[in-house]
């Protein structure tokens, strides 16, 4: 039996390094298992990011057509609208010119 000054494990801790050693061993495998799982959510997780940024950049592009269509309708609109004009300031100026100026 020790002795009071000595310890259970002495000096170079045999036992300690065999019970660290152990559990290292035993939960090396159980880490690169959750590493694995975690790699694998992150991969789903990715892809459905992709996913979702592929669908958002479709609808972005829709409205920016949707936008270009509207301008374009917008500014045929604002020509017909200038071209009236100008022929009714046309037919005003031939009308003037056509009327003999009194005086």
């Amino acid at each position: 039996m020790a002795g009071l000054g000595e310890g259970f494990d002495l000096y170079p801790y045999i036992f300690l390094n065999l019970i660290l050693s152990m559990v290292a061993a035993l939960q090396a495998p159980v880490i690169l298992m959750s590493q694995n799982r975690q790699a694998a959510r992150d991969r789903l997780a990715a892809s459905l990011d992709y996913e979702v940024n592929l669908k958002a950049e479709v609808e972005i592009m829709a409205l920016h057509d949707k936008l270009d269509r509207i301008r374009v309708e917008r500014l045929e609109g604002l020509l017909q609208d200038q071209t009236q004009r100008v022929e009714e300031l046309d037919k005003l100026v031939r009308a003037s010119l056509a009327k003999p100026f009194s005086s």
